[in-house]
C-alpha cells in the first residue's frame, strides 16, 4: 500500500494509514512541522538576531562558528547563505573518511575558494575506517552508512569541544528532510554502543584513532555543559532545492549530483544499490515525500522517477567492483555479504532505551518535532 499523499509505502513496516490513506508521516508533518515552521520574514528575523549574537561573541577570533561541510546541496548551500546572507565568518569543516568523490572534492573547493572562506580537513585513519565499513557489511544490518556518518559528526563535534567553540552550523534542514528514514531503514549513526559491539564481533582491529561519540555526550554534555549550540538556519529561510542549487551552479561552479547524499561514492552505492537491492529501502521515497510537502515536487513526478533504478547497470558493475577494491577484498566476497541473510538493529548491543527516553523528554520539552520511530 502506497500513501495517496505522499510516496511513503509498506516497505516502512511500521507506516500508518488515517482512512483517507493518508500516511502518519503526513500527518506528523501537518500537526507538528509545518505549523511551527517559519522559512519567511519571520524566521529570516530571527535568525538573523542569532547571527548577530554569533557576530557579537566571534570578534577578534579566527572564525565565529563552523559549518561541516559535505560537498552535498544541503551544506554546501549553507555555506553560501552564513557568508553571503548573514555576514558570517565560518570555518567550513570537512571529514574526509575516504569515500569523496571527484564532485564533491571539486564543489567544496570551488566554493570555499569563491567565497574566500577557510577550510579545515579532517582525514580519518584509513586502515581503521576500512575495517569498520568491512565489519558493517559482516553484520548484514541495513546501515552500513553508520562508519562514515558516525565519523562526521564525533570529529566535529570533538573539535568544536577542544577549541571550544560555541556555535556549530549545520545543513540539517525541513524542507528536503520533514520525512526521516524508518528506524529499520537506517538506524541511529550515534549509537557508539552499537558501533563498538559490531566491531568487536566482526572487526580484525582495535579503534584506537576512529572518533566516537554518544548520545548523552552530544545531546546533553555539550549543549549544557559546554554551551555548544548546533544551529539549523536553513529552517529560517527560504530553501528550494532547485532553486538553491542553480544558484550555486551559477555563481560557485557547483556542480550538480544525481541523487541527494551521492557526494559519497560510498553512499552512492549504499542508497543506490545496496538498501534497494537487499532490503527493498528505497531511500528516494523519503527524499522525494519531503519534497512533496513542501511543494518542490507533485506526486506524480516523483512516482515516474521511482519508476527508474537510481542506478544504472554498468554503473552499478563499476561502483561494486570500486568499493570491493577498496576495501581490500574480491567482488566475490562483497556479493556474499549482499546474499547473505539480512539482520537488525536489534540484533546488536544497543542504546535504544535511551533514544527512546531522550526523544519522549525533547517532545514535552518542544525541542524536537517529528523523528524516527
Amino acid at each position: 500500500m502506497i500513501c495517496t499523499n505522499c510516496v511513503m509505502d509498506t516497505t516502512d513496516t511500521k507506516i500508518t494509514f488515517d482512512d483517507k490513506g493518508v500516511c502518519d508521516h503526513c500527518n506528523t508533518y501537518y500537526s507538528d512541522i509545518e505549523p511551527n515552521w517559519n522559512p519567511n520574514n519571520k524566521g529570516l528575523l530571527e535568525i538573523s538576531k542569532v547571527a548577530d549574537k554569533i557576530k557579537k561573541e566571534g570578534k577578534g577570533k579566527e572564525f565565529d562558528c563552523i559549518i561541516g561541510m559535505s560537498g552535498g546541496i544541503d551544506s554546501s548551500y549553507l555555506v553560501y547563505l552564513a557568508k553571503e546572507k548573514l555576514g558570517l565568518r565560518p570555518l567550513v569543516f570537512h571529514v574526509d573518511a575516504g569515500w569523496n568523490s571527484q564532485q564533491a572534492v571539486h564543489n567544496i573547493e570551488r566554493i570555499v575558494d569563491k567565497l574566500d572562506l577557510d577550510l579545515y580537513t579532517e582525514v580519518i585513519d584509513w586502515e581503521e575506517m576500512k575495517d569498520l565499513q568491512l565489519s558493517f557489511f559482516k553484520s548484514g544490518v541495513s546501515h552500513i552508512d553508520t562508519p562514515q556518518d558516525h565519523a562526521f559528526f564525533a570529529t566535529m563535534y570533538k573539535f568544536a569541544s577542544k577549541y571550544n567553540v560555541k556555535y556549530i552550523l549545520t545543513g540539517g534542514n525541513y524542507s528536503t528532510e520533514c520525512i526521516r528514514n524508518p528506524l529499520e531503514w537506517m538506524y541511529y549513526q550515534s549509537d557508539s554502543r552499537q558501533l563498538k559491539d559490531i566491531q568487536k564481533k566482526f572487526g580484525t582491529v582495535k579503534l584506537k584513532n576512529f572518533p566516537t561519540t554518544n548520545i548523552l555526550w552530544h545531546k546533553v554534555y555539550l549543549p549544557y555543559i559546554k554551551k555548544i549550540q548546533l544551529i539549523r538556519p536553513l529552517d529560517f529561510m527560504p530553501y528550494h532545492k532547485e532553486e538553491a542549487t542553480q544558484l550555486l551552479v551559477d555563481h560557485l561552479d557547483y556542480q550538480r549530483y544525481a541523487q541527494k547524499h551521492f557526494e559519497s561514492r560510498f553512499t552512492r552505492f549504499y542508497e543506490g544499490y545496496w538498501l534497494p537491492t537487499k532490503f527493498g529501502f528505497d531511500t528516494r521515497k523519503v527524499q522525494y515525500s519531503s519534497l512533496i510537502l513542501t511543494g518542490q515536487m507533485t506526486r506524480e513526478e516523483a512516482l515516474e522517477k521511482l519508476k527508474i533504478p537510481a542506478f544504472d547497470k554498468e554503473m552499478i558493475k563499476h561502483d561494486f567492483e570500486y568499493i570491493a577494491t577498496k576495501l581490500g577484498i574480491s567482488v566475490d566476497e562483497l556479493q556474499g555479504y549482499l546474499d547473505a541473510p539480512n539482520k537488525k538493529y536489534t540484533d546488536y548491543k544497543n542504546q535504544m532505551w535511551l533514544y527512546n527516553f531522550g526523544a519522549k523528554v525533547m517532545r514535552v520539552l518542544g525541542v524536537e518535532k517529528g523523528g524516527k520511530r
